[in-house]
Parts: structure tokens; C-alpha cells; sequence
């Protein structure tokens, strides 16, 4: 069916708008006119644009950096997309004497191409032809539909040509618009592909949506119905995605959403988890930008559930010592402390521990407990500035306590 959608008029547009119909689905266009688009042509995007364009080979920006030029944020990382296939890409890129870095992305059609200082990731357009839920293995194409029908949700299926057109195929940019977080064509189909897009559709929902609380129905019966596919997927990669999640918007909808859906327990989380606490300290680190074990934190009962994550996501040591900290010290600390003097207990650990990280650790207890006042006096508090390897005797009878260096104010 032949059909035609009208550009949305708004800040961003110029006055040579216009429209393309394809008999393939549809292809909308517009052209993107921003200081935030601009900003992109540097010496180096400028040379590789050149190169392209010399060599008949298309070009354009792809995926998360149209969508966020879209909403008039200058993208921190830009994605390439291509016709050029990889061993056309290198032959090109040999000849002109330009370097290339990386080469582990080219079986996926990536390359990497380093000009005035900058790194370039260019990707050959493709079809996925057999997938597991983990990986895929792919054939090249020129079709870019055919590569938007790849990719996971609409709003990271389009494309932006380097005079500023917009080609999308699946109603991304109207559903940016909408704040409406869809998948490309069928929802069980594109997560069946692989299951890590369960987490990116609730990692980008807190991202776009304005007001949680609306989801359509069969995204999430699909979701529920592939969620034990997780139990499949690296814990580092489950790992990348869940902590953009508690850092993001709207976390508390989306972790009860994860319980709800059955996801928790693929993820490494703990099924018997309190949830009550959850909504307590979601509340009191709001606004207070907390690392994500300290909200993740308020799921675990015991110290024994963040070993548990650790073998299942394989966090950091810092975030398995943080976890395990606020947990043993969520209620003694509180217990501990002296109305007339409420920081001390949190000032005593920190002299008494001999890590580095001490006074970042309780800071992130405080924002868990909900003491803004004794956060805010923390972080202008330092240790007194002991000479190096002074023995200091503690008020604790028959305690000493060595400092070896000092430790400079919190944040």
C-alpha cells in the first residue's frame, strides 16, 4: 500500500521539508536542522563524509544518536551505519592512508576508523539470518529497511543523513514525539532475537516516558512469556543494562514491573525480596544521585544475597563491598548514633577503616537512610590531617588506630 506521512512542524525543521512514499512499508523524512546536529562536523566526520561520498558509498548516522539529536541532545557517543561492506570499507580506508583501529568488530561488519584524532564506528548495514537470543549471525545488505528491521525498539531504528534527512521506517520519530516505547514489529519476535531487549525496552522507557504507568498489553505478555530466556545471557551484559536502570527514571515502576513479570529471578535478583523497603529508600535517595547498589541494595535481607548477585552479574569489587557495607550497617549505624552528636558513629567508622573508599561508602548509606542533613555535613567534613604513621589513640580504652595517609573530603 502506497502511503505518505506529513511532517511534523516543529524548532527543529527547516522550510525544505519533505515527504517520500515507498511501496515497502513506509519511509517518513524530514530535515533536521539543530545546533546539536551541527556540533557534529568536526575536521575528522568532515574527511570521512568526503571519503564516502567519493567512493559512491552511502553514509549516515545510525540508531540512539538520531533519537537523541531528535530531542535536541548532542549525542556522547555516534554510531555509523553503511552500504559499504567491511572489505570494501578497508580497501578504501587503506588507500587513503587512513588507520584503522579494533579489529574484532569486522565478522559483524564493524570497522573503526581513526581520523584527526577521532574514532569512527562504522557498520555495514545487515540481516540478522540466524539468531539464539544471544547472538546472530548476519548477511550484509544495501537495504536500510532491512537493517531498521533488525533493530530493537523504533526510537533507535532510524537513521540521519548528513544533510540533515531523516529516514524512518517504523514510526520512531512519531513515537518519540508520543514518548511511546514500541518494538520494531512484533514484540516476542524482536525479543526471541535476544532476550538482553527485555531489560533495554524498561531501561529506555525510564528514559522516555514522562509519567509511568501506560504499556501495552502484549508488550508485556511478551515479555513475561520470555523472560526465563535471560537466564541465558552473561551476567555483565545484564549488568550494563540493570544499572542504567536503577540510575534512570521512574526506577521504582520499573523494578516492581520486573517482580510483576516474573524477570527478577533470571537476573539475579532475589526472589524474596522486600519490596517495602524498596519504596522507602527509592523515596529517600531521590533527587540525591545514588550509586546503583545503594537503592539495589534495599532488595537484599542479608549479606549473603549480594554474594549471590556477585556470582550471577559479576559486579565490581567496589559495588559487591558497597552492597555488603550497607547492608551490615543499614540499621547499626543508625542504632549507634548519639542525638547529640548524630554524624559521629559515621566520622568514627571512617577514621577507624583504613579504605579508601570509606567516606564514599557512607555517604551512599546516608542518602540509603534518608539522612540529607548528615549527608550534606558529611560531605564537608575531612579527617583531620594526621603526619604520615601517627598513632592515634581512639576514646575506646586499649585501641589504637594507624593512619598511614590522608584522606581527602567526600564528593
Amino acid at each position: 500500500m502506497l502511503r505518505c506521512l506529513n511532517p511534523w512542524r516543529g524548532p527543529f525543521l527547516s522550510s525544505s521539508r519533505r515527504k517520500l512514499c515507498l511501496f515497502k512499508q513506509y519511509l517518513f523524512t524530514m530535515k533536521l536542522q539543530s545546533p546539536e546536529f551541527q556540533s557534529l562536523f568536526t575536521e575528522g566526520l568532515k574527511s570521512l563524509t568526503e571519503l564516502f561520498v567519493k567512493e559512491n558509498h552511502e553514509l549516515r548516522i545510525a540508531g540512539g544518536a538520531v533519537r537523541d539529536l531528535l530531542n535536541g541532545v548532542k549525542p556522547q557517543d555516534v554510531d555509523f551505519a553503511t552500504t559499504a561492506t567491511p572489505a570494501q570499507m578497508k580497501d578504501m580506508f587503506q588507500s587513503a592512508g587512513i588507520r584503522m583501529i579494533n579489529n574484532k568488530g569486522e565478522k559483524h561488519g564493524t570497522i573503526t576508523a581513526r581520523l584527526h584524532e577521532e574514532n569512527f564506528e562504522i557498520t555495514t548495514l545487515r540481516i540478522d539470518v540466524v539468531t539464539d537470543g544471544r547472538h546472530a549471525e548476519v548477511e550484509f545488505t544495501t537495504d536500510w529497511q532491512k537493517d531498521a528491521e533488525r533493530r530493537d525498539l523504533t526510537i533507535n531504528s532510524m537513521f540521519l543523513g548528513f544533510d540533515g534527512t531523516l529516514f524512518d521506517y517504523f514510526n520512531g520519530y512519531e513515537d518519540l514525539k508520543n514518548k511511546k516505547v514500541r518494538f520494531v514489529g512484533n514484540a516476542k519476535q524482536r525479543i526471541q532475537e535476544d532476550y538482553l531487549r527485555i531489560l533495554r525496552y524498561f531501561r529506555f522507557y525510564g528514559k522516555i516516558i514522562d509519567k509511568p504507568g501506560d504499556h501495552d498489553p502484549e508488550t508485556l505478555e511478551a515479555i513475561a512469556e520470555n523472560a526465563k530466556g535471560l537466564a541465558g545471557i552473561s551476567g555483565e551484559r545484564i549488568w550494563v543494562e540493570l544499572k542504567k536502570i536503577l540510575v534512570g527514571n521512574h526506577v521504582n515502576h520499573l523494578i516492581h514491573l520486573i517482580y510483576d513479570l516474573d524477570v527478577a529471578p533470571y537476573i539475579g535478583l532475589p526472589t524474596n525480596s522486600s519490596l517495602e523497603e524498596f519504596n522507602k529508600v527509592s523515596k529517600n535517595v531521590d533527587g540525591f544521585s545514588p550509586k546503583p547498589m545503594t537503592l539495589l541494595a534495599s532488595l537484599f535481607k542479608v549479606q549473603d544475597d549480594v554474594t549471590k548477585l556477585d556470582l550471577r552479574l559479576k559486579i565490581s569489587k567496589e559495588e559487591k563491598n558497597l552492597g555488603i557495607f550497607i547492608v551490615k550497617n543499614r540499621k547499626d549505624l543508625v542504632k549507634a548514633t548519639d542525638s547529640s552528636e548524630p554524624l559521629k558513629p559515621y566520622q568514627d567508622f571512617i577514621i577507624d577503616s583504613r579504605e579508601s573508599d570509606a567516606t564514599t561508602r557512607v555517604c551512599e548509606l546516608l542518602k540509603y537512610q534518608g539522612e540529607h542533613g548528615l549527608l550534606e555535613q558529611m560531605q564537608q567534613w575531612c579527617i583531620p590531617p594526621f603526619p604520615d604513621s601517627v598513632q592515634l589513640r581512639h576514646s575506646t580504652p586499649q585501641r589504637n588506630y594507624h593512619i598511614t595517609q590522608e584522606t581527602s573530603c567526600a564528593l
